[in-house]
Formats: structure tokens, C-alpha cells, sequence
């Protein structure tokens, strides 16, 4: 999912830069908004993701400090392996999802440019 995200944030970064003529914008922002919905479902999942291994990470923390167990911190480091690349990606999705807003953002001035 990385590399896709970060190859068509370029992709629409070089069409915006170059501003060919013959862009129909109309069409690249439906194709755009159609990204930025499949991109915003992605993340969505990975927020109820990361949540939940959050809250799983914290319960289980919180039993160790009343139980303490080696099994348990075994859990929670494995949690903890898990609920770090969790967040790195759902950064990675969010920040991608506000620049592509960004960018529809642009693409709307641009097509308004060449109605004039």
C-alpha cells in the first residue's frame, strides 16, 4: 500500500507541475476523488486496527501491574511490535489523504483556469 500511495501522490504531483493543455481536469479529479475514497477507507480500517491494538496493548499493561505475569509481558511485547508499524502506516495514510485533498484542491483551480 506504501508504494502505491507514495507512487500516485507523484504521479498527480507531475501532472499538476507540468499543466499540459490537453489535461481534461474533470476527469482527473473524479479519478481523484475515486483515489481519495479508496485511500480513506484504507484508513479508517487502520484506525479501528490501531485502536484496538492500543486498547488490547493498555488492558494487558494494566494487567501485568495487578498480575504479574511473564506470559503477559510477552503479550504486550508482541502488541507493542505489532501496534508500532500500525502507526507508522496510518500516519502514512493520513498525511497522504491531506495532501491528496491538496491536490484536488489544485486540480479545482486549475480546471477553473481553463475555463477562462
Amino acid at each position: 500500500m506504501k508504494k502505491r500511495i507514495t507512487e500516485y501522490l507523484k504521479r498527480i504531483d507531475q501532472l499538476l507541475a507540468v499543466n499540459d493543455p490537453a489535461t481534461d481536469w474533470t476527469v482527473q479529479k473524479q479519478e481523484h476523488l475515486t483515489q481519495i475514497s479508496f485511500f480513506m477507507h484504507e484508513r479508517l480500517i487502520h484506525l479501528i486496527v490501531t485502536a484496538l491494538f492500543a486498547v488490547l496493548a493498555f488492558m494487558v499493561f494494566i494487567a501485568i501491574m495487578f498480575a504479574f505475569s511473564w506470559g503477559l509481558v510477552v503479550l504486550f511485547a508482541a502488541l507493542l511490535a505489532l501496534l508500532i508499524p500500525y502507526i507508522a502506516h496510518y500516519y502514512l495514510l493520513e498525511n497522504s489523504v491531506q495532501k491528496m485533498y491538496e491536490q484536488y484542491d489544485r486540480m479545482v483551480e486549475l480546471a477553473a483556469a481553463k475555463l477562462k
